[in-house]
């Protein structure tokens, strides 16, 4: 026969407990006592009848904590599972609220808290309202007046809208099964911008099917952003809690889901106005700028004035000197002229000298021994050149 640990017992009845489909989901009442909050935010206590006391515990996150008081009676929502440590058996509780409340506003508060524990009421997933809308979705009844202020109120506000109608029962056992129908077929509907769900005022009873898990997983289902606006102000419904923004009534979600066309006309000539005045002022600006600037330029324009007259005076010195130089040069060349002159043969001629060279050899005759009487000489004067012989023998030289 098979020795068990006081471990394996325990985690036995824990998981046997929790299979259970009673004990995993139920409601159970009583009368609160040895109530003790710890720091960390849990609730710890005791729930009796009489002479029968189950012990239960409320973490921290828990909705109705407040209504656990010493003494008070209260109804809790929890499940039944045993604490292995020291064996205890529990009662984990999610939901507590004070007993006298119907069952039927008890199983809300359960499907308010499970919702909220899967993230259906979450901001962060709420999405946005398109500021410019082109097709608007309406989910409400064809015959009541919603329908008719919904369309009066668009019509003034920015007719260049289309409103797209999914109609529904608002109320009544079967209303609830028609709205997941309209919004089922709002999902077909192409380019739907956002959708309005929308009813008016009534009684709870009146405004229940809006309290109901499938139309709140509809809502959250759906393709556009949901506007809801059930009843007045004062109702609030699963379906406001689920939806991406919530209206006090009917109209004003119908003003929520356009503009007005009247503002958005007052913006643009605002916008435009102001638009001018920013280019306008920032062309004086740049105009300012660039006087600024060229004032500085001016400032930092070097003087050329003087520097012209620099220029002219070196130009005038260069002038004089490069007179002066070609002058000496001048009278370089006219002496060297004088004295290539001197030089030149054709002016010892001039003076009545004449140069003989023998005909025969062409040679210079610069020595009379250099011809003998009958040789043939030519002759060159200043003015011209002729031929001669030689007759005498006579012969003197230097």
């Amino acid at each position: 026969m098979p020795v068990y640990t006081v471990s394996q017992v325990t985690r036995y009845i824990k998981e046997s407990l929790e299979r259970d489909s009673l004990l995993a989901d139920l409601w159970v009442s009583g009368e609160a006592s040895n109530v003790v909050r710890s720091a960390a935010g849990h609730t710890y206590f005791s729930l009796k009848e009489e002479n029968t006391i189950l012990r239960c515990v409320m973490f921290k996150g828990g909705s109705g904590g407040e209504h656990i008081l010493d003494g008070s009676a209260i109804s809790l929502h929890g499940r039944v599972s045993v604490y292995e440590v020291r064996g205890d058996l529990q009662c984990i509780a999610d939901l507590a609220r004070p007993e006298g409340m119907g069952e039927r506003y008890l199983e809300l508060e359960r499907l308010k808290v499970q919702l909220e524990a899967e993230g259906l009421f979450e901001q962060s997933r709420k999405r946005p309202i398109p500021s410019f809308p082109q097709r608007v979705g309406v989910i409400t009844s064809p015959t009541g007046a919603v329908w008719h202020d919904i369309q009066n109120v668009v019509g003034r506000r920015y007719p260049l809208v289309e409103l797209v109608m999914a109609p529904c029962q608002v109320q009544g056992d079967n209303a609830a099964p028609t709205i997941i129908e309209a919004f089922d077929a709002m999902n077909e509907e192409p380019d739907i911008d956002v959708v309005i769900l929308a009813r008016g005022g009534g009684s709870t009873e009146e405004l229940w099917p809006f309290n109901e898990e499938a139309v709140a997983r509809a809502i959250y289902a759906s393709k556009s952003p949901i506007i809801s606006a059930v009843g007045h102000e004062t109702n609030v419904t699963v379906a406001d809690m689920v939806a991406d923004l919530r209206a006090p009534t009917p109209s004003a979600a119908a003003e929520l889901a356009v503009p007005d066309a009247r503002e958005l006309n007052e913006r643009v000539i605002f916008n435009a106005r102001a638009l001018y005045q920013g280019v306008m002022q920032e062309i004086a600006n740049r105009a300012s700028g660039v006087q600024w600037s060229l004032s500085r330029m001016e400032m930092r324009k070097p003087d050329t004035t003087t520097r012209r007259q620099q220029v002219d005076d070196l130009l005038q010195g260069l002038v004089l000197r490069l007179g002066n130089a070609l002058a000496l040069h001048k009278q370089r060349l006219v002496g060297l002229d004088q004295r290539l002159g001197a030089l030149d043969p054709a002016g010892v001629l001039r003076r009545g000298y004449a140069t003989v060279s023998r005909v025969d050899t062409s040679a210079i005759v610069s020595d009379p021994s250099q011809v003998a009487p009958g040789d043939s000489i030519h002759v060159r004067v200043y003015q011209g050149e002729f031929d001669a012989k030689v007759t005498g023998d006579e012969k003197t030289s230097k």
